[in-house]
């Protein structure tokens, strides 16, 4: 199961642990400007949480992808246990259960949730392979359909629909990159427009339904939800090229951002760094997708593959929602940006896909 002693390190993948170590810093640099006048404890939560996450990446990474292939449903059960958990005994928060408090500790089970369903996802693909080579019908999207549907409906009852949005994106990610008929992706998508109507009436949240129609027209709420998306459009605009400076930032400085170390760092960093240091944050995230493709390209293993193209996504999605949001090119949804937002889930969850990544990258030529 684990690599022997010496072995392991001579495979290492270092241009993904740069990349790792670069985004974690300049979110470290970035949180200490964000929290400075606001909780000056965020930054020494966030050291330790970048403690354990990079434990269990170790942890992850060292252990044979193959051995996840054998638990990856165990995984996934204990996934849904704990989302049944927080509905029965969580944490209420600002009128949303998500929490799981572990002593001294609070886990959102919704989070974690992602890589079980990736490596679900993995596994049912991996021992099923598509009957022809048009791709894969309808008919044979209905089981891995149903390992994301059911815990996607666990987290709308929470209620959090950023992270049951990057659950659907995921497993659309990987559906289309690995075969899915033309005609049935076509069916799939006009039955999501047909059903939206539904889902607006009777899912969607009433603040969930107001953010969407503030940012149609941030006039529609001045003070409130358009005054967030305004403050941090301004932002991002003041810092021109190369910024105002560290810790110079006066919408972040002056406290104008709403939960700026969590759902708007972006715009913290782009205010102080600028559109350079924007375009240096935002390559970092892209090459790091564009290596977890590469890896998924070039390993022999379909398991594998699917690892790498889920957690690919869970990257890619989480830093287009986020970047979109903070800029109003899409609705505020609370969803963070990977390895660079204050929190602990967030943190353990992209250290772990990081660690199935590196597993992959140092036995791909193996297998």
């Amino acid at each position: 199961m684990f690599e022997p002693e010496g072995r392991f390190y001579l495979r290492v993948d270092w241009t993904l642990l740069i990349l790792l170590v670069s985004i974690m810093g300049l979110g470290l640099l970035n949180l200490h400007s964000a929290s400075s006048n606001l909780n000056a404890s965020m930054f020494t939560q966030q050291v330790y949480w970048i403690f354990l996450g990079v434990s269990t990446f170790l942890i992850t990474a060292t252990i044979d992808y193959r051995v996840y292939n054998r638990v990856a449903y165990f995984i996934y059960i204990l996934g849904i246990l704990s989302l049944l958990m927080v509905l029965i005994i969580g944490k209420v928060t600002n009128g949303s259960r998500r929490w799981l408090n572990i002593g001294p500790i609070g886990i959102q089970p919704s989070e974690l949730m992602k890589i079980a369903v990736i490596l679900a996802l993995a596994h049912h693909i991996d021992a099923s392979p598509p009957k022809t080579d048009e791709g894969r019908t309808l008919q044979e999207l209905i089981p891995p359909a149903a390992l994301v549907g059911f815990p996607f409906l666990l987290i709308l009852i929470q209620p959090d629909l950023g992270t049951g949005l990057i659950l659907l994106l995921i497993f659309f990610s990987i559906m289309f990159l690995l075969k899915l008929r033309i005609r049935s992706l076509v069916t799939l998508m006009s039955s999501i427009i047909v059903l939206a109507p539904l889902i607006w009436t009777f899912v969607l949240q009433s603040y969930q339904k107001k953010r969407i129609l503030v940012f149609l027209d941030p006039s529609t709420d001045p003070t409130g939800e358009g005054w967030h998306i305004r403050q941090s459009i301004f932002a991002i605009g003041s810092g021109k090229f190369f910024g105002k400076g560290y810790m110079r930032g006066t919408q972040s400085q002056y406290n104008f951002l709403p939960a700026q170390w969590s759902d708007f760092p972006f715009s913290v960093w782009s205010e102080e760094w600028g559109f350079l240091g924007s375009f240096v944050l935002l390559g970092l995230y892209t090459i790091l997708i564009l290596w977890a493709i590469r890896l998924a390209l070039n390993t022999r293993d379909r398991f594998a593959s699917v690892i790498c193209i889920g957690v690919g996504a869970m990257f890619f999605w989480h830093t287009i929602i986020n970047v979109g949001m903070v800029m109003g090119l899409l609705p505020i949804v609370g969803v963070t940006l990977p390895l660079f937002s204050h929190g602990g889930s967030s943190m353990l969850t992209f250290m772990i896909g990081a660690g199935l990544l590196m597993s992959v990258s140092a036995r791909r030529q193996y297998y």
